[in-house]
Formats: structure tokens, C-alpha cells, sequence
């Protein structure tokens, strides 16, 4: 069988789809990954990696489509740095269909037998349906997407039926990563284990090495640096050079030059594997990114978001309420709320809670396996459902 896994560009919608896609590859599957420009950085998990519409960028285009054609939405997403997902999502779909030709004739000479996309990515869904074959629809962590699809596919109604499909299709099934006690009461789909993918790079000794003190993780994602400034990160050093911990930021090749010298217990180390520094922590600071977060709830450890934008509000309001961690702005980063997060052993128990309950979710490779004895027959859905 032939699995095509397709996301928008970018780590935290493509790095979310490798455990599913090796699972599947471990199967025997033939499976490949494809996205637009920027997703290349999927290609390091050994997965092949096929390019689709060349020099279309994602972020421009949905400016371009803000600007031309639904500038009302537009307001709303420059307003919330697009946590206004009803009016972000529709942006999105402008760019779907710019990338539709590309995508269908990507899936006609690939000819997979299933198609696996994220949420923000239905354009392949119109390719596995001018094929004939199922998609599933992959979430990436605690965004309820139902009615976020339907926005979708509703601002994409001329290009499906432009390529023969007058009746806008559902996928047959949705993998939930979001642990069921935070689902916010509208579980729905398959169940999946979220497995943390974070690139094929180790530890740095120094920090394999047993912590002689509480170690806090701290990263702001790919994004938001970009986006928003070093503010966030600069409080967190101020607050952390008064804080009994020693605090280790992953922030890639941020420059953390404009902020001076480093209090001694914070040090940089560029990109480490997420998943695995947890694993040596007491907490975790982050930006409140789904995969980051989830990642966090898997090792059990209590954790700070710091929401900006996107779906990262979201993100960070599900965590808080499980109360397994806190969710604060900028401006209130200070010493106190770092010294709780270390020191309060009700987020500490609950996020220990979320982690046992990750653990007894259905695995990718439960899954994959799923999927593999149902593609092909009349009860893929069911099929799919019985595993969550």
C-alpha cells in the first residue's frame, strides 16, 4: 500500500505526522510526505519528501488573500495574531486552492491507495477524492477542527468542484492527539498516542547527565520569535537569575545577543531535541505550541505556556484548565510564577495524571496497524474508530 501524508509547510504541522507515517513505513507501506516550500525540513526524518508548487509561500499568500479578496477576516487575524481561528481558517483555504493543480497531479503520478493530511491542509482531501482512495484527517493536539473543516471546505466549493467534485466530501476519519480528559468535552474520531518527533539530533552531554538541581526547559517554538520579539524570553531570564533552578533554552539560532550576558544558572543550547531534554526537567517553559505541550503532558512535568497568537491560546487554556500547568502573558513573567511552577505539587500530580493517561492511548503503530487491515474496505471508519 502506498500512504501519501501531506501538511502545510512548517515543522509543528509536518513534524506531528512522522510517527504515524513510520509507523506505516514499518508495515512495509511505501509512504512519502509532501508540502509546499518550507516543508523540507521533514525530509531529515528519513521520509521522502515531495515538493509541491514551488515558489507559492504560504504566509504571503494568505496576506494576498487577505488583501484581495476577504479583508474583513484579514482585521480579524492581524487583531489576534490569528487566534481567531473562524477567520483564519478561511485565509488558509485561499491557499489550498492556489496549491490545488499542483497537489492533484502530485497525488495522480504518486498514486497512493490512502492520503493521511493535517487539519490546515484539505486540498488533500480533494486529491484522494478526484482518486477515488480515503483520507484521514490528522489533528495536531487540542483545536476542536470540525467546524473549522467545514469553513474550509465551504471557502474551497468553486475549486472542488472545478476538479469534478460537486459534493464536498469528509474525510472517513479523524486522528485526535488531544489526551480525552482534555478534549474540552467534544472527543470525536480515532484516538492516537501523541509521539514526540523533534528532528535526529542527541543531547549535548551536559545535559544527558543526571541535573544536581530542578531543570527547567524553556523554548519559543520556530515561529513566534520571529513574529513577536525576544519579550517573552527576556523576562524569563530576568525572572529565572532569581529562581533556585537552572533553566536550559532551546531557542535554535535565536540571537539572544541584544540581551546581554546570560544569568549563570540559564544557558543556550540552540536546537536540542524537545521530548528528550524534558525527560531531564522539573517544568517546562514554551510558547504553548500543540506539539510542545503535548510533548510536556507526555513526560509528566508541570509547564508554563506563554500564548501569543495562533492556536496557541488554545493550546495553553486546555492545559490550564486539566491543571497541569499555567498559562500567563508577558507581563506577568516574574520570579513568583516561576517559583509556582517549580513548587506546586497540584500541577505537579496532574500533569504525572495527563502523562498515565497518554500512555494508555492507542500508539501510532496501533494505528498504522488499524489503518492497514481497513484501507481498501467498505469499514475504514469504523475500522478506525474501534482503536480510540
Amino acid at each position: 500500500m502506498r500512504v501519501l501524508f501531506a501538511g502545510a509547510p512548517g515543522v509543528g504541522h509536518l513534524f506531528p505526522l512522522v510517527p504515524l507515517a513510520r509507523a506505516m513505513r514499518e508495515l512495509g507501506h511505501e509512504v512519502a510526505v509532501a508540502s509546499m516550500d518550507g516543508g523540507e525540513p521533514v525530509a531529515a526524518s528519513g521520509l521522502p519528501y515531495l515538493p509541491l508548487a514551488r515558489g507559492v509561500d504560504w504566509r504571503k499568500e494568505i496576506r494576498e488573500a487577505g488583501r484581495t479578496r476577504r479583508p474583513d477576516l484579514m482585521r480579524q487575524v492581524v487583531e489576534t495574531n490569528a487566534a481567531d481561528r473562524e477567520a483564519f481558517v478561511p485565509l488558509a483555504a485561499h491557499v489550498n486552492s492556489a496549491v490545488a493543480d499542483a497537489t492533484v497531479e502530485l497525488a495522480a503520478r504518486w498514486r497512493p491507495d490512502l492520503v493521511v493530511y493535517e487539519y490546515l491542509f484539505p486540498v488533500a482531501l480533494l486529491a484522494a477524492t478526484s482518486l477515488g482512495v480515503p483520507a484521514v484527517q490528522h489533528d495536531l493536539g487540542f483545536v476542536r477542527t470540525p467546524r473549522l473543516r467545514a469553513l474550509m471546505l465551504a471557502e474551497m466549493a468553486e475549486t472542488f468542484a472545478r476538479h469534478g467534485v460537486d459534493r464536498l466530501p469528509e474525510p472517513v476519519d479523524t486522528i485526535d492527539l488531544a489526551p480525552p480528559s482534555m478534549a474540552g468535552g467534544e472527543r470525536y474520531g480515532c484516538s492516537m498516542r501523541p509521539v514526540a518527533y523533534n528532528g535526529e539530533g542527541v543531547l549535548p552531554e551536559r545535559l544527558a547527565a543526571p541535573a544536581h538541581r530542578p531543570r527547567v526547559a524553556v523554548t519559543l517554538g520556530t515561529v513566534p520569535p520571529k513574529t513577536d520579539g525576544l519579550t517573552r524570553i527576556e523576562r524569563v531570564i530576568a525572572a529565572a537569575a532569581e529562581v533556585d533552578a537552572d533553566f536550559v533554552l532551546a531557542t535554535g539560532e535565536l540571537d539572544l545577543s541584544t540581551l546581554g550576558t546570560l544569568p549563570d544558572n540559564v544557558r543556550s543550547y540552540g536546537w536540542v531535541p524537545w521530548r528528550a531534554l524534558l525527560d531531564t526537567c522539573a517544568a517546562a517553559i514554551h510558547h504553548g505550541g500543540s506539539g510542545t505541550a503535548l510533548a510536556a503532558l507526555d513526560a509528566g512535568i508541570p509547564q508554563l505556556a506563554l500564548p501569543d497568537g495562533s492556536d496557541r491560546f488554545i493550546n495553553a487554556d486546555a492545559v490550564r484548565e486539566r491543571g497541569a500547568g499555567l498559562s500567563a502573558g508577558a507581563e506577568e513573567i516574574g520570579p513568583a510564577l516561576l517559583d509556582r511552577l517549580l513548587t506546586d505539587d497540584a500541577l505537579a500530580r496532574t500533569a504525572r495524571e495527563v502523562s498515565s493517561e497518554i500512555s494508555a492511548m492507542p500508539s501510532p503503530a496501533a494505528v498504522a496497524a488499524r489503518l492497514s487491515g481497513t484501507v481498501g474496505s467498505a469499514g475504514v471508519a469504523a475500522g478506525l474508530g474501534a482503536v480510540g
